[in-house]
């Protein structure tokens, strides 16, 4: 993303949480508390997070660190968002917790570290001037992926025209993901307009 795209995503976000507060889903871009616990659902179903480190892509407040510690063991968590209030407020939520940290950054310049999983768990339908956006940022996160590469993506052929989010052919994606893993399954299912992609790595 370029200076205007990050602008434009943290103008958003701070207007929702002036409107909802921080520690609403409503503030991460939510429709509800439902549709995010739909999307978690998804990704745990999909990887084995037991004993492993985390990389999570724009984090928010760290709901997914708390959602895979209800059904996880020995999960090794890293947050990173570009929202300053997000990761100030996961940080404080977390104070003292060994095993989480959050930076502030923009993942798409960011080096990432060598961890067993990576998620992006909304933060690629974001709009971007880039066009090659989402693939450049699915082959880095790969690149990280000692085990899996996880994340979710809106399905163009369902999703409406939006000015902040974008949707993507998942046929297109799907192929993408294949030129550069072994193994790679798309799940449906939760929300309609949406699909979880699963990237393993070995």
């Amino acid at each position: 993303m370029n200076l205007i795209d990050r602008a434009t995503v943290i103008h958003f976000h701070r207007h929702r949480i002036a409107r909802f507060g921080a520690d609403s889903v409503r503030a991460l871009g939510w429709v509800s508390e439902a549709s995010q616990a739909s999307r978690f659902e998804s990704i745990a179903r999909s990887v084995d997070f037991n004993d492993s480190s985390v990389l999570d892509l724009g984090c928010g407040t760290g709901d997914l660190k708390a959602f895979l510690d209800t059904r996880f063991r020995g999960v090794s968590y890293l947050g990173v968002d570009q929202v300053p209030e997000f990761v100030a407020r996961a940080r404080a939520r977390y104070a003292g917790e060994p095993h989480a940290s959050f930076e502030l950054g923009d993942f798409g310049s960011m080096i990432f570290p060598r961890v067993d999983h990576v998620v992006a768990c909304g933060s690629l339908s974001y709009r971007s001037s880039s066009p090659n956006y989402v693939y450049g940022s699915i082959a880095k996160m790969f690149a990280s992926a000692a085990r899996t590469v996880v994340f979710s993506v809106l399905d163009a052929a369902h999703f409406p025209e939006h000015p902040l989010l974008v949707g993507h052919p998942l046929e297109e994606i799907e192929a993408f993901c294949r030129k550069l893993a072994p193994s790679v399954s798309v799940v449906r299912g939760g929300l309609a307009n949406a699909a979880t992609v699963v990237m393993r790595v070995a």
